[in-house]
């Protein structure tokens, strides 16, 4: 997957009956909540009871004293994606809720994959990480721990290329997406960044 968070999951359709399907596609939401105790487990408790998955949640400190930023993805239709956003904004200790599915955003995840590697095979993971530019930040006799940043289908291809190799994946820790809006910029800012002439509803795709 790419950086795309929008990129549609089933496309609408009609059955015999001649009843549209909804668009289910993913959605990403950045809430700005008070850091209290409980915050978490209310917006889990709002999903639960839309009975819509969450596919990535991420939360931690921000720039505003007292409040924490909240990344969400789920998979959701259009009027689903509406009645989300306006349940979390609802909730008492949401300050702000965001919407980005389908705007210009730099999305990231964040990866570390343990795999088993001894003296032979070392330099083969070494290689694989530097074409993925990846790091190492663990070595161990019978192991070897890599980090790796960048787009969901980024770290997927590492792990398969693993999977596919002698090298056994023994763990895999994953942050979950990061998501932010892209600045506002000048045409020539655009085309040096490669995403010039981009379509309406249509996101740029990130290099990494």
């Amino acid at each position: 997957m790419s950086g795309n968070t929008s990129a549609p999951r089933h496309e609408a359709s009609a059955g015999h009956s001649g009843v549209e399907i909804a668009k289910i596609m993913l959605h990403t939401f950045v809430a700005y909540v008070e850091d209290k105790p409980g915050v978490l487990t209310r917006v889990a408790s709002l999903f639960r009871r839309l009975n819509i998955n969450i596919i990535s949640l991420t939360v931690g400190r921000s720039e505003r004293s007292g409040f924490s930023r909240m990344t969400i993805v789920a998979d959701a239709s259009d009027e689903a994606g509406h009645r989300i956003r306006a349940s979390l904004y609802k909730l008492e200790d949401v300050a702000e809720v965001d919407d980005i599915s389908g705007v210009s955003a730099v999305t990231r995840e964040l990866a570390l994959i343990k795999v088993a590697a001894n003296a032979e095979s070392r330099s083969g993971v070494f290689e694989l990480a530097e074409v993925f530019r990846a790091r190492i930040v663990d070595l161990a006799p019978e192991s070897l721990m890599i980090e790796i940043t960048g787009v969901e289908s980024k770290i997927e291809g590492l792990i398969q290329v693993l999977n596919e190799r002698e090298n056994r994946v023994l763990e895999v820790c994953r942050s979950g997406k990061m998501t932010m809006r892209r600045g506002h910029h000048t045409s020539r800012v655009l085309r040096a960044m490669g995403v010039a002439d981009i379509p309406d509803g249509i996101e740029p795709v990130d290099p990494d």
